[in-house]
């Protein structure tokens, strides 16, 4: 029989003292928000590793739920382009196709019970009920059983007091609130969402999508997209996330204070790797060229299209006249052929259809195992294969 009971607290924001940690956190990233992010890096660059960041994203979060795929697995499923490979990897991209329904309507519509349902929907899709798979037998619909969860003591409400719960959770999030308190507020919900557990399965997945939704609603972003990451806040160290998640459900102050700390100090670390993203020359330099060097090692590309993918990275555009005095005294048939080659590879792109100017492109092929390889030197793949 088990121990565990349900242990009501209300839904509130801490309130830390002004010279404590979790105050000096909001400060910190309220001054952040003033700044605007705004950088060099060309568009076409930051929304490609804004896709490589939706994959980790992706895969972050089924791997908190038992998901054996690793990153690098998962990349080369979508290398091979192929329309089902397993559960395990279904899982990861139904994840990856809610994070970009999020990003196409979020700024549209409010997070709201039929938003939470669609990303229930989306993330359950096509995947096996338990026990043997990670779907559900009401897509969208609150659970009317109860559930457990692994590893605390807490037992989430019974299934008729959900809706209601649900309701004062989205009221939270809509409540017309100081700014500074935006990212306390969102630290807050995710607690909440986890200690309702509202679905059957998929909690855990939703839940972390219900905190980038929000992240994405409260615009911490920069001139080019928005690619905040909370999976890497909650996968860096899987096992504090869930013990600091756990105690949380205590409700007592220090408890939720311990917690916010964790979000907001994760939050304002991602805040500033992507504000090194929106600079060029770290982009250039940190990334792309060590990105190149290393497909160049291990034989993704040769000599001459190294040369070529490398002024592309540079210049950030080219075109045939730019790469003559690369390639002295080389016919311009013999260029526009290497161009045309990089082109059906997919590692050069054109700026507009039926142009002749093109920018570097490293997320449908080879080239992406060696962004892999320069993001994990970098530190921005928190996972460990």
């Amino acid at each position: 029989m088990s121990t565990k009971e349900f242990k009501h607290f209300d839904l509130k924001l801490p309130e830390p003292n002004f010279g404590s940690n979790l105050t000096s956190l909001v400060l910190d990233l309220e001054h952040l928000r003033r700044l605007q992010l705004e950088g060099t890096t060309h568009p076409h660059i930051f929304f490609q590793l804004k896709k490589i960041f939706h994959f980790l994203e992706s895969v972050g979060s089924a791997r908190i739920e038992g998901n054996n795929t690793t990153i690098s697995q998962y990349i080369e499923t979508q290398l091979e382009d192929r329309p089902f490979v397993n559960e395990q990897v279904e899982e990861i991209r139904n994840i990856e196709q809610a994070m970009q329904w999020i990003d196409e309507v979020v700024s549209e519509y409010p997070i709201n019970r039929s938003f939470v349902s669609e990303l229930h929907k989306t993330i359950v899709r096509n995947l096996t009920s338990p026990p043997d798979g990670e779907g559900d037998f009401t897509p969208g619909d609150y659970r009317e059983h109860q559930v457990e969860i692994k590893g605390t003591h807490h037992l989430p409400p019974l299934s008729y007091s959900i809706p209601g719960l649900m309701d004062e959770l989205f009221e939270f999030i809509h409540r017309d609130l100081p700014s500074q308190y935006d990212l306390l507020r969102i630290a807050i919900a995710h607690h909440r969402f986890m200690w309702i557990h509202p679905f059957g399965n998929g909690n855990g997945r939703t839940g972390r999508l219900f905190t980038y939704a929000m992240l994405v609603k409260t615009g911490f972003k920069v001139n080019v997209g928005q690619i905040l990451n909370p999976t890497a806040v909650f996968c860096i160290d899987r096992e504090k996330y869930n013990s600091l998640l756990s105690k949380a459900d205590s409700g007592n102050d220090l408890d939720l204070e311990n917690w916010s700390i964790y979000v907001l100090s994760g939050l304002k670390n991602e805040i500033e790797k992507i504000e090194r993203l929106t600079n060029d020359e770290y982009v250039l330099n940190n990334l792309l060229l060590p990105s190149l060097s290393y497909s160049l090692k291990m034989k993704y590309i040769d000599n001459d299209e190294n040369v070529i993918l490398k002024a592309a990275a540079q210049k950030k555009i080219i075109q045939a006249n730019d790469l003559k005095p690369l390639f002295r005294g080389a016919h311009s048939t013999t260029i526009s052929r290497k161009i045309k080659g990089l082109r059906d590879k997919k590692m050069l792109e054109s700026e507009s259809e039926n142009g002749n100017k093109y920018h570097l492109s490293f997320i449908n092929n080879f080239l992406i195992r060696g962004m892999i390889y320069a993001l994990e030197k970098e530190g921005y793949i928190p996972l460990k294969d």
